[in-house]
């Protein structure tokens, strides 16, 4: 099959039947055409004529770059591959995988970066409450906090998606659902940004049914949230970096720390393995060293 047409059939398939979200199919495609177009470039032009030898020069091409690519996006450009020629083969478009070889690069295990408790109460209290939209980037800061959401699930939202009381409803990767617990300070924060906010931006657009709206009355976008939560960073003076999963990791690292089964943080967070989740139960020295110290009778 061409490699135009085979690549549309997968992309197609990822998002129709796999519901995978559009940001993770344009991550596809991106990966797809660069490596449609270096397969062009060594005179390929049809998936017959893609072998082991082949998908292992691309990746060794790849790995050899100026500047280097960082592991992750190596992995990630591998996993696109992968997934792809794993589908031609599964769909009889071809015969064999010629990837089934081809490991994945060891990816370094990373901690995420969660901030303290009163970082966190510091940056929830940066956007002015004198202010419609600080009302709203408070919502929305209090909102990503109390719940572990994903910045896309939070834009995402629907005002009936607060209609079960202390409870939200989010729909996560593959358009996945689950409930989680609001907490009384993020549903203050959310009521008030609905009463007083709220109708006042939606009169300024067209009917939409997101919870969260931008100055002009459209839904707000994922950038825009990302300038709300660094805007606030910089307005309580915290000098960590900050990004819009920042809360999402805060959200479970305080969790575990407080006592929370993992298995709980899990379904809190929508993981679909533990395996996921478990990065966060891991400690820092410091930490092993104080509750050393404080617990073990012949530690001092």
């Amino acid at each position: 099959m061409q490699l135009d047409r085979a690549i549309d059939t997968y992309l197609r398939h990822v998002t129709i039947e796999r519901g995978l979200s559009e940001h993770t199919v344009a991550a596809y495609r991106r990966d797809l055409t660069g490596y449609r177009e270096w397969l062009g470039e060594q005179g390929i032009g049809d998936t017959a004529e893609i072998t082991s030898a082949v998908v292992q020069a691309f990746v060794a091409d790849r790995a050899g770059a100026e500047p280097p690519p960082a592991a992750t996006s190596l992995a990630r450009l591998q996993s696109s591959v992968r997934s792809w020629h794993r589908f031609l083969a599964r769909e009889e478009i071809e015969q064999d995988d010629p990837t089934g070889r081809i490991r994945p690069p060891k990816m370094p295990r990373r901690l995420p970066k969660a901030l303290t408790i009163d970082q966190v109460e510091r940056l929830l209290g940066a956007p002015s409450a004198e202010e419609s939209l600080g009302l709203r980037d408070r919502a929305l800061l209090e909102l990503l906090y109390a719940t572990g959401a994903r910045i896309s699930e939070a834009v995402s939202l629907d005002v009936d998606d607060l209609s079960h009381g202390d409870v939200l409803r989010l729909r996560g990767k593959g358009d996945k659902e689950r409930i989680v617990p609001l907490g009384s300070y993020a549903r203050s924060a959310v009521d008030a940004y609905l009463t007083r906010v709220r109708p006042e931006l939606a009169a300024k657009g067209r009917a939409s049914a997101r919870l969260f709206l931008g100055a002009r009355g459209a839904p707000l976008s994922r950038q825009s949230a990302w300038l709300i939560i660094r805007s606030a960073a910089e307005r309580a003076q915290i000098t960590a970096e900050v990004s819009p999963h920042t809360l999402r990791h805060s959200f479970a690292t305080h969790l575990l720390q407080g006592g929370a089964d993992v298995r709980v943080v899990q379904e809190l967070l929508g993981h679909a393995s533990v395996a996921t989740t478990q990065i966060y139960t891991h400690v820092s020295v410091d930490t092993l060293r104080d509750v050393y110290a404080t617990s073990h009778p012949r530690a001092r």
